[in-house]
C-alpha cells in the first residue's frame, strides 16, 4: 500500500548566505552533457552536476531525504532527466514555493512527489527549517511536521489526480487502471 506521507531528513538547497536558491533550471539540475544517459538507475550521479556548491549532492544525499528548494524550481526545458535523477537517488519529495510548470508536470506524471509551500522561504530565512531536521510531509492533509522542533507548516495538498498518479507509480500505470473491467 502506498503511504499518504513521506518522512526523512531535510536537505536545504541554499546559497552561501543560507537563502534558498531560486530559479534553478533543468540544466543546473541535470546538465545537457549527460542527456545520452537513458537508464534512470544511472542518472543520480549527475544530479546538480551543473550547480555551483552542490555538485557533490549525490554523495551527500540518502534515500528518503526531502529536498527543500527555492521558488521556480525546474525552470527551463522539458528535460525528464531532471526529475529522474532524484527518483534514482530515492529522494522522498521536493518542497518548493513554486515549480517550473513543465518540471512540475513531468514529476507528477512520473509519480514523484513535488509539493508547494508558501512558507518555506520565511522558515529557512528565520532558521526554523534547517538541513538535517526530521520531517514528515502529508500529501493530503496540507501539513508538514518537523518532529525534532515540534514545528508544523502548511503545504498545498496534492490534487486528487496527482495523488492517484503517485499511488499508481506514474501516469502510465495510472492509465492502465482505466482499462480494467
Amino acid at each position: 500500500m502506498v503511504e499518504s506521507s513521506v518522512s526523512g531528513k531535510i536537505i536545504v538547497l541554499s546559497d552561501a548566505k543560507g537563502h534558498l536558491i531560486e530559479n534553478i533550471d533543468t540544466d543546473q539540475i541535470f546538465h545537457n552533457a549527460h542527456l545520452h544517459i537513458t537508464e534512470v538507475d544511472k542518472m543520480g550521479t549527475y544530479a546538480f552536476g551543473n550547480l555551483e556548491s552542490w555538485k557533490d549532492f549525490p554523495q551527500k544525499s540518502s534515500p528518503g531525504d526531502i529536498l527543500v528548494v527555492g521558488r521556480n524550481f525546474g525552470a527551463g526545458s522539458s528535460r525528464q532527466q531532471a526529475v529522474d535523477c532524484f527518483r534514482c537517488l530515492q529522494i522522498g519529495a521536493i518542497l518548493s514555493p513554486s515549480f517550473g510548470a513543465i518540471y512540475f508536470r513531468n514529476a507528477v506524471n512520473s509519480g514523484f512527489p513535488v509539493l508547494r509551500s508558501l512558507e518555506l522561504t520565511q522558515l529557512v530565512d528565520e532558521g526554523k527549517l534547517e538541513a538535517g531536521d526530521d520531517i514528515r510531509v502529508h500529501f493530503i492533509s496540507r501539513k508538514a511536521h518537523i518532529s525534532n522542533k515540534n514545528l508544523s507548516f502548511s503545504i498545498l495538498p496534492m490534487s486528487d489526480v496527482q495523488y492517484e498518479i503517485y499511488k499508481a507509480g506514474g501516469l502510465y500505470s495510472y492509465g492502465k487502471t482505466w482499462n480494467q473491467d
